[in-house]
C-alpha cells in the first residue's frame, strides 16, 4: 500500500498567504508625538521605547515602518493608526 505524500504548499501568483507585509507611517505637522506613540502602542503592541524610536524616525526621514505581519493584521493597525490623522500605508514587506 503506498504511503500518502504531502506536498509544500505554493502560494498562488497574488496570494496573500504566507506573505509579510508591513504599516509606513508618514510625518505630519500636526499630530502631538505622544498621541503618536499611544496609538502605534494601542495598534501595533509595542512598547513606549519601540513607539518613541519610530516616531523619532517618521520625525526625521519624513516615514517609518511601525509594524510587519499578515496583511489583515497590518489593515487594522493602519486603520487604527490614520483615525489620529496619521497617513498610514500597507505595502509588501518587500516591493518587487
Amino acid at each position: 500500500m503506498s504511503q500518502p505524500s504531502l506536498l509544500p504548499q505554493i502560494d498562488e501568483p497574488g496570494s496573500d498567504l504566507g506573505a509579510r507585509w508591513k504599516v509606513v507611517i508618514y510625518n505630519n505637522d500636526y499630530t502631538d508625538r505622544d498621541q503618536v506613540c499611544e496609538v502605534l502602542m494601542s495598534a501595533t503592541g509595542c512598547d513606549i521605547q519601540e513607539a518613541a524610536l519610530e516616531v523619532w524616525e517618521a520625525e526625521v526621514y519624513g516615514k517609518a515602518s511601525v509594524h510587519f505581519a499578515a496583511r489583515q493584521e497590518c489593515e487594522s493597525a493602519a486603520f487604527v493608526i490614520s483615525r489620529i490623522g496619521v497617513k498610514a500605508e500597507v505595502s509588501p514587506e518587500w516591493d518587487a
